[in-house]
């Protein structure tokens, strides 16, 4: 019975490898279209969040029949619940991809140097997230704690970017629709480095029964 439990466990793994895999690509295809403003690829970029929630689902109906059929001890049980809070956090990773994308199709976008910051946020965001699901997989509590630090370095871009943003909008030396919009899409890019960090402290959770920051 424990065998048939652990080859399910092994199989939750796998899911939340390519849940995180699904994630990473979607960051990564909307930071593409945003650097090369291209609406086409934003546009299939979109659409690709529903794969997101497919999985999310998919994910869920196991962890929940893992619940239901086993009886999982105390550790097996944190690694489930963790789960399922974690691809809560991936879902929304991927609609603030889409809504990136969503922000690119609009076509205001067009200085190239006002984007090239963001390119920095997108790549930081992409290694918490692939991290985060690592550290899960791998029950790393030592990467799961470098992964909430490292979000420091994202808010750091962040107000770095909304600084310069500011400052231009001000001189009057750049378009300030395509300014307002680079500063969501740097918000967006923000939020997903929030949901990477609840990633990891759920995996903390998993291991050691409490989160960063809990009391």
């Amino acid at each position: 019975m424990r065998s048939k439990f652990d080859e399910q466990l092994a199989l939750l793994n796998q899911y939340m490898i390519e849940m995180g895999t699904l994630c990473e690509t979607i960051i990564a295809d909307a930071n593409q279209a945003l650097l090369e403003n291209d609406t086409s690829l934003a546009k299939q970029t979109i659409a690709a969040d529903a794969e997101i929630d497919r999985k999310e689902r998919e994910i869920e109906s196991h962890c929940l029949r893992l619940l239901l059929q086993q009886q999982p001890v105390a550790r097996d049980l944190r690694q489930i619940s963790s789960a399922l809070k974690m691809i809560t956090d991936m879902e929304r990773i991927g609609d603030q991809a889409a809504d990136i994308s969503e922000i690119v199709t609009f076509g205001s976008i067009h200085e190239e140097d006002m984007v090239r910051p963001i390119d920095e946020m997108a790549k930081a965001t992409m290694k918490m997230v692939i991290e985060s699901i690592d550290a899960y997989v791998n029950q790393d509590a030592e990467l799961a704690h470098k992964i909430i630090a490292y979000d420091d370095v994202v808010d750091e871009l962040f107000n770095e970017m909304k600084r310069v943003l500011v400052e231009r909008i001000a001189a009057q030396c750049c378009d300030a629709t395509a300014a307002l919009d680079l500063l969501m899409i740097a918000k967006y890019f923000e939020r997903i480095g929030d949901h990477a960090t609840n990633i990891a402290e759920w995996v903390l959770f998993s291991i050691t029964g409490s989160r960063e920051g809990d009391d």
